[in-house]
């Protein structure tokens, strides 16, 4: 069987003052992902090596790490892509490390839930009603970003999170987005508060990487600019409409 150099940046905090690097030598087969190499050293090499990982198969966003550089799933890359010349594997940018490829992610989900992440009914309606109905312009208006998997491959790509972790960064400006654009929603304007700050999307310096890393196709770019359009309207609508016009 054909081997691969992966090296790993390890962090034990029982042992380590400062991250270092382990590498291994990892037989691999052309179809094997970067998380089951990662597998494979803690299944047969080193059983300390710590990461975070669950369904292999891009759907829960658990094994985001940088791959010689990049952020990307574990599952959806692939060993043969790096042979014969190996690769690095290191945790996401810009978060803690708590542990080998596990970082601490407290600040995004904060961030999150903030935002308030679900549907505030515009007109509350009883159960016996049925369902709130929606025309497929209405769906397409905020479906793909509801794609977004919490991955946070994003936020390891996006250089102004990097800067000031403060910036409420791009994936949860995608999910506000999603919520705001959904007809059947009525929080807008707290969620606009967020959007309005100063941590809010006039801190994106529009580098636009964080679209390109995501694995679902999402646009965060998008969102946040779409948003800066909204909070502009917002700003000169305050001086020509009457309170509360602006939604």
């Amino acid at each position: 069987m054909k081997t691969i150099a992966i090296e790993v940046l390890r962090y034990r905090p029982e042992q380590d003052q400062e991250p270092v690097w382990q590498r291994f030598e990892v037989p691999y087969t052309d179809d094997m992902s970067v998380l089951q190499g990662l597998q494979l050293i803690k299944d047969e090499l080193d059983g300390s090596l710590s990461f975070r990982w669950s369904c292999r198969m891009a759907i829960c966003g658990s094994c985001g790490v940088m791959v010689d550089g990049k952020p990307r799933l574990g599952c959806k890359t692939f060993l043969r892509d790096y042979a014969p010349a190996g690769l690095r594997v290191e945790p996401l940018a810009h978060f803690p490390i708590e542990r080998d490829l596990i970082v601490d992610i407290e600040d995004f989900l904060g961030k999150l839930e903030s935002i308030t992440p679900y549907i505030v009914p515009k007109t509350p309606q009883p159960l016996e009603a049925g369902e709130y109905l929606q025309t497929p312009h209405e769906l397409e208006l905020f479906e793909q970003y509801s794609s977004c998997i919490n991955c946070l491959l994003c936020y390891a790509a996006c250089p102004q999170y990097g800067i000031d972790d403060k910036f409420i960064g791009p994936a949860a400006m995608a999910l506000l987005h999603r919520y705001n654009a959904d007809s059947r929603d009525g929080a807008r304007e707290q969620r606009m508060q967020i959007v309005n700050a100063e941590e809010g999307v006039w801190s994106c310096t529009a580098v636009g990487y964080c679209s390109e890393v995501c694995p679902k196709g999402v646009d965060p770019a998008n969102a946040v600019n779409q948003n800066k359009v909204a909070s502009t309207k917002d700003y000169f609508l305050r001086f020509v409409a009457p309170k509360g016009a602006a939604g």
